[in-house]
């Protein structure tokens, strides 16, 4: 009971203080079967080195994707199976674990999470076990919207306030994490370019939470 009633006091205190940014967050969860249970922690043992028991992380780190396209409900429907589809080869010859994150947010702010901030999502080469990632329905001929730089920016302070999160990042800028301590990637080979979200995003996100502080690179 007493956990139940601590649980409940933590939702509560957690809605206020989105309610208190303007922030209003849509729960919409994809499926976590077993199944994908079973494969993230296949994927966090041979990729990160992590034998864990349950697929968690802990967040230190928040990296802003676009989605390349598409709308929120055809990229949740995408992110809802639990496998890769067979043209991402690359990925695939990884792991059959789909990719996903644990928010995304539409072209006029709405934000939507799919799963828990602190559930294992692939999004992220070599960093998924500490970073939480944030979809953006948009692409390089879609500029992401004014609306969606705000949205990201409340939501960061959010997910800032409620964990110990040291760094924000573009998917783009992830490779300078390579050589450094946070960087956990067994197949050196295992790399892809990236684009998204953008450097004006960025740029942008970034001045509405400049207070906050957060590193863009590792310190090592």
């Amino acid at each position: 009971m007493k956990k139940i009633i601590f649980a409940l006091f933590l939702f509560i205190l957690n809605f206020s203080f989105a309610q208190d940014l303007g922030l209003k967050i849509i729960d919409k969860p994809i499926n976590y079967s077993a199944e994908r249970v079973a494969l993230s922690l296949e994927y966090l043992k041979d990729h990160h080195g992590l034998n864990q028991k349950t697929a968690t992380i802990v967040p230190k780190m928040i990296v802003l994707h676009y989605t390349a396209g598409g709308t929120v409900e055809s990229n949740f429907k995408y992110f809802n199976k639990t496998h890769l589809e067979s043209a991402r080869n690359t990925l695939k010859k990884q792991s059959t674990l789909n990719v996903s994150s644990q928010y995304i947010i539409d072209r006029d702010g709405t934000v939507y999470q799919l799963m828990e901030p602190t559930q294992f999502a692939r999004h992220t080469i070599g960093l998924n076990y500490c970073a939480i990632g944030v979809e953006n329905i948009g692409s390089k001929n879609q500029p992401l919207t004014e609306k969606q730089i705000e949205a990201n920016a409340q939501l960061i302070r959010y997910l800032t306030k409620k964990y110990k999160i040291e760094y924000l990042i573009g998917h783009s800028e992830y490779g300078v994490f390579r050589n450094s301590e946070l960087w956990r990637e067994s197949d050196p080979k295992y790399f892809t370019g990236k684009e998204d979200p953008g450097k004006d995003f960025m740029t942008k996100v970034r001045q509405q939470v400049s207070d906050l502080k957060l590193k863009d690179k590792p310190a090592n």
